[in-house]
């Protein structure tokens, strides 16, 4: 089963989340149902980009570095965010 990395952005606020999951329909359901804490007053959210890997590792490690200030501009660079 594949794994992803996710960015959503909130249609409200403009910001954007970074996450992985193995199953995005259902994970972007639950952010815009409230279900959780950060993402629930940001409603509501769209998905803005993904990336799919074999391994949740390998997403967990995504994740974790689009959330450094390298994984920042690596993804400015990129014109994704």
């Amino acid at each position: 089963m594949p794994y992803f990395t996710y960015i959503l952005k909130s249609l409200s606020h403009g910001t954007y989340y970074y996450g992985s999951t193995e199953n995005l329909e259902k994970r972007l359901k639950e952010h815009n149902a409230g279900r959780q804490k950060y993402t629930k007053g940001h409603r509501p959210w769209i998905l803005h980009y993904t990336e799919e890997f074999k391994t949740r590792k390998e997403a967990m490690q995504r994740e974790r570095y689009f959330k450094t200030i390298d994984g920042y501009n690596y993804l400015k660079s990129k014109g994704i965010i």
